[in-house]
């Protein structure tokens, strides 16, 4: 796996951190149902993440190595106050500093507890990076606020997200991509907004055995082509695949039972 450096990862969460909090904050309803997360509301997808981030956090500072329950974490379910943005504020930004403060201190290397075979902090910086991006943009749609995501990370994010399925596949630790495999499909995700420099285009191929990825730009039996930050949502089931500015060129099947088979929860 090929990781961006370690402070991008932890200058990315500071920075969504930062604006996560402005969208808890912007006087939006707290309570309103996140439609892309339909279990959660609002307040409910800021706690998790904050809450996620604060046991990661705890694991790298105290060097754990074997899985810290959650419940041992302090406030990692949020503030006390229930529909209250300062106190939601205040405790989203003292994990961000916590969180943050402990992946800089320990670098890409030091070795900690993953629920991968990674056991790095480094896993757990890209990983963070990855899932407050994701869940910022859960907010972004709550809220109706606009969403874009810088290039290098959102092109990792794909990366990322490939990989663990991959593990997940290979290793059967998991259950939530364990039907992406079958009669052959392949599905080539092309952003035509990025810096060529960039290689932002993939070639996932779904077989009897799993799935397979690579860069580069190749036919396929479909394409997603648009703005790298819609190609990003679209893959990971946050927008329609019809959302304006996104085409799907050839069999559509293709990319619909990737969507149908790839839910993270």
């Amino acid at each position: 796996m090929t990781y961006l450096d370690h402070e991008r990862y932890c200058d990315e969460i500071a920075l969504q951190v930062g604006q996560l909090r402005e969208l808890a904050t912007s006087g939006a309803d707290l309570s309103a149902n996140v439609p892309t997360c339909p279990e959660w509301s609002l307040e409910q997808l800021v706690r998790h993440m904050g809450g996620v981030l604060r046991w990661v956090g705890t694991m790298v500072r105290e060097q754990v190595q074997e899985m810290l329950p959650r419940d041992q974490v302090p406030l990692v379910g949020g503030p006390e106050e229930q529909g209250d943005p300062a106190a939601l504020d205040a405790w989203l930004a003292e994990t961000g500093e916590l969180a943050v403060g402990a992946l800089r201190e320990a670098g890409p290397e030091l070795k900690v507890w993953t629920w991968t075979d990674e056991g790095s902090s480094g896993f757990w910086a890209r990983r963070m990076a990855h899932e407050i991006t994701i869940h910022r943009a859960d907010a972004a749609l709550t809220v109706g606020a606009p969403f874009d995501v810088a290039p290098d990370i959102a092109a990792d994010a794909l990366d990322e997200w490939l990989d663990l399925v991959r593990w997940v596949q290979r290793t059967g630790a998991r259950d939530w991509a364990a039907n992406l495999r079958g009669s052959h499909r392949s599905i080539h995700l092309h952003a035509t907004d990025a810096d060529p420099a960039l290689n932002a285009e993939w070639l996932v191929e779904i077989g009897e055995d799993g799935v397979t990825w690579r860069r580069g730009h190749e036919k396929a039996m479909v394409a997603l082509r648009g703005p790298l930050t819609s190609v990003l949502l679209a893959f990971y089931g946050r927008i329609p695949p019809a959302t304006p500015g996104l085409e799907v060129l050839g069999e559509r099947e293709a990319l619909e039972f990737w969507l149908e088979h790839s839910d993270f929860g």
